[in-house]
């Protein structure tokens, strides 16, 4: 009987050779042809009877799961975060979910970046005004010497550090565990959230989304930032209250945000941030470089191969489902 493996996200579907080890292991490899990231009742539809599926953002939740039916074994997630994996359905199953922690540490990190100086000297509104036939020149703000505050310090988070610091920039960062090491390798300071958000010039997030860190940036938090401060989200839309957000931008409390995820995505024409002249957004394409994809690519097929040949992998996202084995 042949072995199904799902795979979901569309960069990776669009390069088919990094799936070639499963192949070649004689695995029924199921592709999805939608160009876009599946809706939970179009990835339901595909999974009946799969063994592993390699997902990205979609939601893979309990119906989802029951859907595939006693035969799935293994969710890899192509990427780092796994809000979109109801990791308690799949733990009382016995699924294993892995995922590829610091496979696209490095294109996020540029990204966040690329977006900072986009933000810093608004490249798109003055893109934007040549197309139109125009010439103004907005006056921007250099990022050497400013105060870049991170929240989160994880393997994104500091990859974000090195960039800023090797331009010029101040970075102060607040996490759960404290860095030390990283403090004295980069020149980073720790302060507490409260402390971080006034002294900030620029705040870029990068935690995940988790009940603890849903609307941590809220109308609380952004009137504690400086005037004129920038916010950059290349983590996960949940993370900021959308409608404080727009309120901030509106009474210019803050200069400006970019964002390259929304809450609910895509976020739609008639989004309030969709088109703000205040607001950069990308498409969610953090991870979307021909390496990362190769990384994550790597990392997942290896997962599935491994699950499905008896092995544990390299990164559980929830060990507790060998634990509870009585094997």
């Amino acid at each position: 009987m042949t072995v199904r493996i799902i795979v979901t996200p569309t960069s990776l579907c669009k390069a088919p050779q990094h799936l070639s080890p499963l192949v070649s292991a004689g695995y029924d490899v199921c592709l999805n042809e939608r160009r876009h990231p599946l809706t939970e009742s179009e990835l339901a539809e595909m999974v009946t009877g799969a063994a592993g599926l390699i997902v990205g953002t979609e939601p893979v939740t309990r119906e989802v799961m029951d859907r595939a039916g006693p035969s799935l074994r293994v969710i890899a997630r192509y990427g780092t975060g796994t809000d979109n994996v109801d990791l308690v359905a799949a733990s009382q199953r016995g699924i294993v979910v892995t995922n590829t922690p610091g496979a696209n540490r490095i294109a996020v990190a540029e990204l966040t970046l690329a977006l900072m100086f986009a933000l810093a000297r608004h490249i798109p509104m003055a893109h934007d005004g040549v197309r139109r036939g125009g010439w103004e020149r907005p006056l921007g703000m250099e990022l050497r010497g400013k105060v870049l505050g991170l929240v989160g310090a994880g393997r994104i988070g500091i990859e974000v550090a090195r960039l800023a610091r090797a331009v010029g920039m101040n970075v102060v960062y607040y996490d759960w565990v404290r860095r030390r090491e990283t403090e004295e390798e980069l020149g980073l300071r720790f302060a507490p959230m409260e402390d971080l958000l006034p002294q900030a010039d620029v705040i870029s997030l990068h935690v995940p989304l988790t009940e603890s860190t849903r609307h941590l940036i809220g109308a609380k938090q952004l009137a504690r930032l400086k005037p004129g401060a920038l916010l950059i989200n290349t983590a996960r839309g949940g993370i900021i209250d959308e409608v404080a957000l727009v309120q901030a931008l509106d009474d210019g409390r803050i200069g400006g945000a970019a964002l390259d995820v929304f809450e609910h995505e895509p976020p739609g024409l008639q989004h309030p941030l969709v088109g703000h002249p205040k607001v950069i957004h990308t498409p969610h394409l953090g991870a979307r470089t021909r390496e990362a994809v190769a990384r994550m690519a790597h990392g997942a097929v290896t997962a599935v191969m491994d699950v499905l040949a008896g092995r544990r992998p390299l990164h559980v996202v929830n060990p507790e489902v060998y634990e509870n084995r009585q094997d």
